[in-house]
């Protein structure tokens, strides 16, 4: 499978690492900036290219730009694009630009994949939302999951959930690392090793995530479990509840989407 990648920053550079763990891809990398795209095919094996190259050859084509870039960008490959004779996807992560958007800055109705990536696909532990335009045909959707197998989990959704999907999956890193913070801070508040209550920490919520994930157990169930009568941990739960944290949790995801709409 031949990817292409218009964009290799911080989140399609991380995307082009996990396609790399697939040893049937090849990558090519197109950055404003050669030097970086340089970079990135050193460290994980991919062609430098510019992007009429990406366009032109990739079955799967990444867009990685900013959203403020890519009318500018479509503009320069949207003749190469429609020349095709052979299959192409574009596989869009641009934030905020809905597929019909895309089709309308391209002129014609092309097969459109549209991604809702986070950071942790970078260590193949990713969530990925995705939607697929009509042109999409069901064997490019499995050829894509098969490319990107290793960024992490995959999950479709309609795109009318996209925005909101991206909030709790794309903002939710940041949400959890306070959370991963104040749980280390309070380890060392009571004479933990910063870097042992960080380890600690971060196992335990990599624990909890995969057994919500593999037993499908409702959250109040796992909290239930751990809150023994009169114990430690329901004192715990208790402040926690004074303290309105699932109330401030939820008001967080709410105030990004509501800002993401505006955007």
């Amino acid at each position: 499978m031949k990817l292409g990648f218009i964009g290799t920053g911080h989140m399609g550079g991380a995307l082009a690492k996990a396609a790399s763990q697939n040893g049937e891809n090849t990558l090519l990398l197109a950055n404003r900036h050669p030097e970086k795209a340089q970079k990135l095919a050193a460290i994980i094996g991919g062609i430098p290219c510019d992007n009429l190259q990406a366009a032109a050859e990739a079955d799967y084509l990444f867009l990685g730009v900013k959203p403020q870039m890519l009318e500018g960008m479509l503009i320069g490959i949207e003749d190469t694009l429609k020349s095709r004779k052979t299959p192409f996807v574009i596989v869009s992560m641009v934030a905020g630009r809905s597929i019909a958007q895309l089709q309308q800055l391209l002129g014609f109705e092309a097969p459109i994949i549209r991604i809702m990536p986070n950071t942790p696909v970078s260590v193949g532990a990713g969530m990925i939302l995705y939607c697929c335009s009509g042109e999409v045909s069901p064997e490019a959707e499995d050829g894509f999951l098969r490319a990107m197998a290793f960024a992490g989990r995959f999950t479709r959704i309609e795109e009318r959930l996209a925005d909101i999907g991206s909030v709790v999956s794309g903002c939710g890193p940041a949400f959890a690392s306070l959370f991963l913070e104040a749980l280390a801070d309070g380890g060392v508040a009571c004479g933990m090793p910063r870097d042992q209550a960080l380890e600690v920490s971060a196992q335990m919520l990599l624990g909890t995530a995969k057994m919500a994930l593999e037993s499908h157990a409702h959250p109040g169930q796992m909290k239930d479990a751990v809150c023994s009568p009169g114990g430690t941990t329901i004192q715990g739960v208790r402040v926690l509840e004074e303290n309105a944290f699932r109330a401030a949790v939820m008001d967080a995801v709410i105030a990004a989407y509501e800002k993401t709409i505006k955007l």
